[in-house]
């Protein structure tokens, strides 16, 4: 069944200590992330395919396909519903692209190179954080659980530095209303899968 699935987003430690540095007051944050991860109304399960190259030389009339690469999709998409409380999911991502751009130039600061960075002024500019390390933005922790309404069966895709590399526009309309949907695009570098043993006694373990 398509709709027998969890999500975990896992909150990167670097992004909490950056909304706490800018006094955004998001109380219980740490909290909401089950709540974040509950609203997720639309996911995908990744794909994935071996890059070929093609051997005319072993045996006259006859071409080989050999593997030398396995590719992976480039981003996968996550849906939530959008929460009127306040407005959880596009705050958490938005945030989080900007701490990947460093666009409030957080670490110059540190260094006390830059202060006071005003966002409307024409020299405004900011510069790429590092992706690992201590304050990298890349997270292990993502994950898709797919398992039947018996828990006897399931599959756990785990994303290896997973970080946003976009918030999809989302309409707003005078018209009929509807619920408001934050769709979120992810990379990361290849994915692995858990539970492939299909041992129906391998029961999986749901948040």
């Amino acid at each position: 069944m398509t709709s027998q699935y969890y999500v975990s987003i896992t909150f990167p430690q670097e992004v909490q200590n950056y909304r706490t540095s800018k006094n955004i007051n998001l109380t219980g944050d740490i909290n909401r992330q089950d709540t974040l991860n509950l609203s997720c109304v639309e996911a995908s399960l990744p794909g994935s395919s071996i890059a070929t190259m093609e051997n005319l030389n072993d045996h006259t009339g006859v071409t080989e396909r050999l593997a030398h690469r396995k590719m992976y999709d480039d981003r996968i998409d996550f849906t939530f519903y959008v929460d009127a409380n306040k407005y959880f999911p596009i705050r958490f991502f938005e945030k989080w692209m900007r701490y990947v751009t460093d666009e409030d130039n957080l670490a110059d600061t540190q260094r006390g190179t830059r202060a006071g960075i005003d966002n409307t002024s024409p020299s405004y500019h900011y510069r790429m954080r590092y992706p690992d390390g201590t304050n990298g933005y890349r997270v292990d922790g993502v994950q898709i659980i797919k398992f039947e309404r018996d828990h006897k069966q399931s599959l756990t895709y785990t994303f290896v530095k997973a970080y946003p590399i976009a918030v999809n526009s989302m309409p707003v309309s005078y018209d009929s209303s509807s619920l408001l949907k934050c769709t979120v695009s992810m990379s990361y570098i290849r994915y692995f899968i858990g539970d492939t043993s299909g041992d129906p006694t391998n029961t999986p373990t749901i948040p």
